[in-house]
């Protein structure tokens, strides 16, 4: 199994930054894409951003030119740098990753999630 473990959420006022990190652990295993999630209070989980292995990001409209996504391959660990904070961007963030992990005999493909972490955006 690989766990993906969020940090760095939090309460911020408006305008305000925050830097979320998650970071994959586990035995033989390699990350294809990665991404952040959210989910607000009665809302669905909505798509933030994402970005592939080989570095190529994409994000929702709400979130372009406020928000950043990186990710460190040597550290197994995907990063959301979010400036310019807004009310509306108050949920729970998750972030994602498509493993690939050796199960002996074979290598199976999944999707992992993190456990969340709160962004409250609030003067």
């Amino acid at each position: 199994q690989v766990q993906l473990v969020e940090s760095g959420g939090g309460l911020v006022q408006p305008g305000g930054s925050l830097r979320l990190s998650c970071a994959a652990s586990g035995s033989s295993f390699s990350i294809n894409a990665m991404g952040w999630y959210r989910q607000a209070p009665g809302k669905q989980r909505e798509v933030v951003a994402g970005i592939t292995s080989g570095g190529s990001t994409n994000y929702r409209d709400s979130v372009k030119g406020r928000f950043t996504i990186s990710r460190d391959n040597a550290k197994n660990t995907v990063y959301l740098q979010m400036n310019s904070l807004k009310p509306e961007d108050t949920a729970v963030y998750y972030c994602n990753a498509d493993i690939l992990q050796l199960q002996p005999p074979t290598w199976v493909r999944r999707i992992y999630w993190g456990q969340g972490t709160q962004v409250t955006v609030s003067s």
